[in-house]
């Protein structure tokens, strides 16, 4: 298939579409290599300051890896990992529209992601076990940092999903919301983090990323490295200039 990912600008804001809804957005090698491709481009992209992916159609945002290429000897994986995403430290904020079904593979790459926005009919799974595999995409490395250890062993062990309420409980969602309003409330989201300095935010993610294994004493020597580049950039000068001006901050990125 031609197409296998649609991008769309939006501002500052890049919107990835996998675009197989025939396959339930099951990601085979194409759609991997394309994805992979675009998040190489947001990342070099200055004007792109933050990603929303979601899948094509109202039924699955990725039903994970497309069995039937699989089965031709096919696998979905690049130097990023599956489906171009799973391994890959992206800088920039990227949020999940789930858009519907996130299993297996799916919720791998939803667990890639910083954020989750969730259609209410979406459902999140690593059945894996239940086919006599384990979820290899890092699926058991990120669902225990995510949710109390117990439901992780739960929904792996048992192979059954949970449904986007449930999820939001457990602060795996941070937004539920009816299908047709997914895109307009990830977007707005995206949006109202894209209103901030892009280096500032980038630099907010990498330490909260990085710090999250480290000691405290281990993670101020991180912060403290962050807010000493930071403090020294033009947009934080542009920042006091523009609250003391009473006007909004034109962000240069730099």
């Amino acid at each position: 298939m031609a197409d296998e990912i649609l991008r769309e600008r939006r501002g500052h804001v890049e919107l990835l579409t996998i675009n197989r809804p025939e396959a339930r957005n099951a990601i085979n090698l194409a759609t991997a290599r394309a994805l992979s491709d675009a998040l190489d481009e947001c990342e070099s992209d200055d004007d792109v300051w933050v990603v929303v992916l979601t899948g094509a159609g109202d039924k699955a945002f990725s039903a994970g890896m497309d069995l039937k290429a699989f089965a031709a000897g096919e696998f979905p994986i690049t130097d990023k990992g599956f489906g171009g995403l799973t391994k890959r430290n992206f800088p920039k904020p990227l949020i999940a529209a789930a858009n519907g079904s996130a299993l297996a593979g799916g919720f791998e790459m939803v667990l890639s992601c910083d954020m989750v926005v969730a259609a209410s009919h979406a459902l999140f799974g690593i059945p894996e076990a239940t086919r006599g595999l384990i979820a290899g995409a890092g699926g058991l490395i990120r669902l225990p940092k995510r949710v109390p250890l117990a439901v992780a062993y739960e929904m792996a062990l048992t192979g059954e999903p949970i449904d986007a309420e449930r999820a939001y409980a457990l602060g795996l969602v941070n937004r539920v919301v009816h299908g047709d309003e997914l895109l307009d409330v990830a977007i707005a989201l995206a949006e109202r983090i894209a209103k901030n300095a892009p280096l500032a935010v980038r630099a907010s993610k990498d330490v909260m990323r990085r710090s999250r294994e480290l000691s405290e004493d281990e993670g101020w020597s991180v912060n403290d490295e962050s807010f000493a580049m930071i403090g020294r950039s033009a947009d934080a000068m542009e920042g006091a200039v523009a609250f003391a001006e009473k006007r909004e901050p034109n962000w240069k990125s730099k």
